[in-house]
Order: C-alpha cells, then structure tokens, then sequence
C-alpha cells in the first residue's frame, strides 16, 4: 500500500516540466528534474560521534557540577539523554533515566523488560556488560531504584539537578522517594555542555547546512509555476535523500502568505513573479542545519528589491556584531537597526521574531539571539542568523544562515543569499 509519505513528485519531461504528485517516492534518477537527479550523496563525509567524545562530555559536566554545587544530574528521554550516553529513548508513563553523579559512575534505571535494549544501545556509548543498569519491574518503584542508586554513589543529602525534560510526574516521584535532596535545574550543567560544540560537532553541522543549502539550490532550478507547497517539500525532501540526509524544506511559502513566518493554513502555489520562502534542514549524525532562502520566480519589483536589501544587510551587521564576549541580546539589536534605520521598524512592527536560535542536536537550543539575553558568546557556539521582514496582504523576506563563533568573531556554515532572481549565484 503507497501512503502519503510514500509520494513525491511525477517525475520531469526532457523539459524539466514536473507533473502532479503520485509515483512512488523513491523515483529512478531518470524520472527526477535534472537538478535533482544530477546530486551525489556526500553520506561518506559524516563521521559518528565517539565514544571517547562522550565521555569528555561527562567529565566536562562533572566540571561544571562542582561549580553549581550539584551532587548530580537527572536525565530523561530526550536529546540531553543521547549527547551524553548515545542512548534514543521514546517518552512513555515508565521512567528510564541516565543519573550521571559529580563523583563516580553513572548509573541507570530501566523498566526490567526493556534492560536488553537498553544495553543494546549503552553498548555504543560504554561497556555494556559493565554498566550499572537497576531494573524495576512493574509493579515497583523506579523511584526508589533511583533514590537507592543515589545513596550507594554517598548522595543521601544535597543538591541534585533535573535536566528540562524531565516530566513533573517523575520529579514527583523522585522528590517523594528522597525528600532529603534539593532538586534543582540542570540547565547549568546540560547548556554548559552542549552550547559550546567541538570541532568535530562543527564540522557536522557545516555538512548539515552544505547538503540543505545544495537540496534548496536543485530544489529552486527544478520550480514551475503551479507547484503545490506540497509538491516543492516532497521535492526538496528528495533531494536530500540523494545527497545521502533526511531532511526538507518543510515550509514552502507562496506570495503574501510569506508574510506569516510559520505559513498559513492555506498555502497557494507557486506563481511567475511571486515571492517563494524555503524554510527547513537536514539532520546528520544527530545534529541539525536550519535554512531559509527567499526568492522570487521570475522579475522581482522595486519594493520587493528594498526589502530583501534591508534583510540582506541586517544579517550581515548580526555575524559581524557576533564575537566572543558579546551579549547575545546585542547581535538582535544589531540587526534591529539596519530594519528599523531602514523605516520598518520600531521593535517587532515588521521583524516580528529574534535575529536567531542556538541550535545543534536541536532545532532549537541555547543560546537564544533575542533583546534581554545577557547570555555572553563563547567560541563553538553556533546559532541561526535569520531576520526577516513582513509586510502582511504583500510578502515576507527571511535569509537564514547557521553561524557559529570564531576565537575573534564569527562565521557563517554556507554563503549569504546573493539576490531574489539568483539566490544561490556564485560571488
């Protein structure tokens, strides 16, 4: 049975003129637009993370506990889980959490049916066999596993920290279980961590953002009038698939509709001399690009022109204003200006959203690029750069690049768009 999911796009005349939806989604290269057809998978150049890699993130988070004066953390199902043990957990009722102490080992407490998939998976990030792995059954308490897991690691009192994740249910239950610890956030411990990427997490989401910028680019010379957003995601979704990545331009957004940053309920199709917004990324090895690109099909107008300039511009005074040291609040107000110097302004009037979001293992993450941060950046952070302006009942413009921060400033993973008739020509 072919679903939905199973669809893409019917194939391209000798043309590239592209049909109606319907064909099985893994289309022969033949059937695809030239553009799309013509990409290589670059699968081969992404590199998992280590083992070793893992565990210098315990340490450094045993580093950071000491500074919080915290005893330990408590980790749920979620992305915290799998940057420091490599374990993908679904969220259910049952708790499984990774408790990663200041002093000594880490321990683990599973549902007892589900402990050889859990040691499946440890077997990735540690020795398995020698993992401490306490196992409730269901009719037990996984909280008092957990309390008791605790006290054998000489924690009975003090401060113990709950990563973001972790549901009230399950920091009910652990309060209930060791009433005598202080449960506090574990923000401190998990952002510290995983707002400052290595080289290696740099280099994979430079790759992340090259294979997106690439699949929009094949995506684009592939267009004609009449295309659904529909029809242009599944496309661009295709197009990732050959250069080796799951990924997509989720939003796909169509004339005044892309005055709606997060599009509109009724999306209309691709039309000559209209402004076209892709919105989407990829995910390799674990972690993400985040990509916008606008553009107009066709002759774009004077005022279309002003407004990609203005936006244009903005991001380039927020990656030059992004250095080590720098408030995060400080690189929106630097593109605030540009937008606001430029008349569409004050405040939110028409840059509507932040100039940015951390991201990495997450779409979105610490740190966060908006007015009031105070949040200092640090070389290997990396985050969106993407202001935008709307002009509601005509057109939105947004231009999202990935940027991380340098030792003396910061860089963007793909080059700027050049312009609303040639996004991706060459400089």
């Amino acid at each position: 049975m072919i679903t939905r999911r199973d669809l893409i796009l019917n194939g391209a005349l000798a043309g590239g003129v592209l049909l109606a939806a319907g064909l099985p989604r893994r289309l022969e290269a033949a059937a695809l637009p030239p553009p799309v057809a013509a990409l290589r998978s670059r699968r081969a150049e992404a590199t998992p993370i280590r083992r070793e890699e893992r565990e210098a993130r315990r340490e450094r988070a045993r580093e950071l506990m000491a500074e919080a004066q915290l005893e330990a953390i408590v980790l749920a199902e979620g992305t915290s889980l799998r940057y420091f043990t490599g374990v993908h957990w679904w969220g259910s009722e049952r708790l499984f959490a990774a408790v990663l102490p200041r002093r000594g080992e880490p321990f683990y407490v599973c549902p007892a049916f589900e402990e050889g998939r859990a040691r499946e998976q440890l077997a990735a990030g540690t020795d398995a066999e020698r993992a401490d792995v306490r196992v409730w059954q269901e009719d037990e308490s996984p909280y008092q596993r957990l309390a008791q897991g605790l006290r054998d690691r000489g924690i009975a009192t003090g401060r113990v920290g709950l990563e973001e994740n972790v549901r009230f249910v399950f920091a009910d239950g652990i309060a209930a279980a060791a009433p005598q610890l202080t449960r506090v956030s574990a923000t401190a411990v998990t952002a510290g961590c995983r707002m400052v990427k290595s080289p290696h997490e740099l280099a994979l989401m430079r790759l992340a953002s090259e294979v997106t910028l690439a699949a929009y680019e094949a995506t684009w010379r592939s267009l004609r009038p009449g295309l659904t957003q529909q029809q242009v995601t599944d496309l661009s979704r295709e197009a990732h698939r050959r250069l080796g990545f799951e990924g997509a331009a989720d939003l796909v957004l169509v004339g005044p509709g892309s005055a709606f940053p997060h599009g509109t309920v009724s999306p209309p199709p691709v039309r000559e001399g209209a402004i076209v917004l892709f919105d989407g990324g990829c995910d390799v090895e674990g972690y993400k690009s985040d990509l916008s690109r606008t553009f107009v099909l066709g002759k774009a107008t004077p005022r279309m022109r002003e407004v990609f300039d203005v936006v244009h511009r903005a991001q380039a005074a927020a990656l030059a204003a992004a250095r080590p040291g720098v408030e995060c609040g400080a690189v929106d107000a630097a593109a605030r200006a540009v937008v606001d110097a430029a008349g569409f302004g004050p405040d939110y009037r028409h840059f509507t959203h932040r100039v940015g979001h951390g991201l990495g293992m997450d779409g979105h993450e610490w740190p966060y690029l908006v007015r009031g941060n105070a949040t200092r950046l640090a070389p290997g952070m990396t985050t969106s750069n993407e202001p935008g302006i709307y002009l509601r009942g005509e057109f939105g413009v947004r231009l999202e690049d990935d940027m991380h921060v340098t030792e003396s400033g910061a860089e963007l993973f793909t080059a700027q768009s050049h312009s609303l008739e040639a996004p991706f020509a060459r400089a």
